[in-house]
């Protein structure tokens, strides 16, 4: 893949503080893999990769880092971060936790034992449990949680580890319009069906993740585009337009192009229905699965579980 580097002349303003305390840099660790030798400290840090399956986030951290004077490669998933870590060894690696197909932890794990990672790691997460916590605490990596301080605490990460830029951080931090960054995944659901949405709400609350709600595939794809969900999950009848209708509406904008979307059906689909729906469309993704309606919805909360990345129960 091509490295692509992020311009910017829209500066903004941050805002907060309180992260989980933070290890020093350059420190030894016991894994050979994350340590960096005097050499590698003392030269300038130039290379950032952010990422983000949330458009929105990517593009303001992006955006942010290269207004610092860094050159910015991005990635959406998990897969794309593997592969942009290994080609291009960048100096920092800022990661979501909740990544689609591989979360960011078991991205850490892999370039760790490659010996391919980072020599500094910042880790972005909605939910600072004990296992996050001790796995970034094993790698001395930053772990940042999203929410309102979000922005003052990358702003100070990037500070401590390049103190030549501190300058340009600062600037930035003063300017920079920082958008919301959410702590908890959100799943749209697009279904004529209100006892669906009652239905899911319950399991999707106890499982930390927020459910939003259309109940056409007009309103659903405007819903998309406003708010950034991690996840659609529509059904394939509708008035008003299907499945086949909402897909060719949300990949033709760019703000929701990459947004995965699993089709449900509460009656059996044939297979060229099924292929069509996952069919690329003019280069973007179709459905990443169609699945059948059942009544306790554990189908769906396997696979949104695999591009939301929260804890199913």
């Amino acid at each position: 893949m091509q490295a692509e580097r992020r311009m910017t002349d829209a500066p903004g303003n941050s805002a907060g503080t309180g992260a989980i305390p933070r290890q020093k840099r350059g420190a030894e660790t016991n894994m050979g893999a994350w340590a960096m030798s005097a050499r590698q400290a003392s030269r300038a840090i130039s290379t950032v990769l952010v990422v983000d399956d949330d458009p929105l986030v990517l593009k303001a951290t992006a955006d942010w880092c290269t207004w610092m004077g860094f050159f910015v490669l991005t990635a959406t998933t998990g897969l794309q971060a593997l592969i942009k870590a290994a080609e291009h060894r960048p100096d920092v690696l800022v990661i979501d936790v909740n990544l689609p197909e591989i979360d960011g932890l078991s991205v850490l794990g892999y370039l760790s034992d490659a010996a391919k990672t980072a020599p500094h790691v910042i880790v972005m997460t909605g939910r600072a449990d004990e296992r996050t916590v001790e796995l970034c605490d094993g790698i001395a990596a930053t772990c940042i949680p999203k929410g309102r301080f979000f922005w003052k605490e990358l702003a100070a990460s990037l500070a401590d580890i390049c103190p030549e830029r501190n300058a340009e951080i600062a600037k930035a931090s003063r300017q920079f319009a920082a958008v919301d960054v959410k702590r908890r995944p959100r799943v749209l659901l697009v279904d004529d069906d209100a006892s669906v949405k009652k239905m899911l709400r319950h399991r999707f609350e106890a499982l930390g993740v927020d459910l939003l709600y259309a109940d056409d595939a007009t309103r659903g794809f405007w819903k998309a585009r406003r708010e950034h969900p991690s996840a659609i999950v529509t059904d394939f009848c509708m008035p008003n337009g299907d499945a086949n209708y909402l897909l060719m509406r949300l990949r033709s904008a760019a703000e929701t192009r990459a947004i995965p979307v699993i089709v449900q059906s509460g009656r059996d689909l044939s297979s060229s229905i099924r292929r069509k729906l996952q069919e690329d469309i003019d280069g973007h993704p179709g459905a990443a699965r169609v699945l059948h309606k059942s009544s306790d919805g554990a189908e769906l909360l396997d696979t949104l579980q695999r591009y939301c990345g929260f804890v199913a129960a």
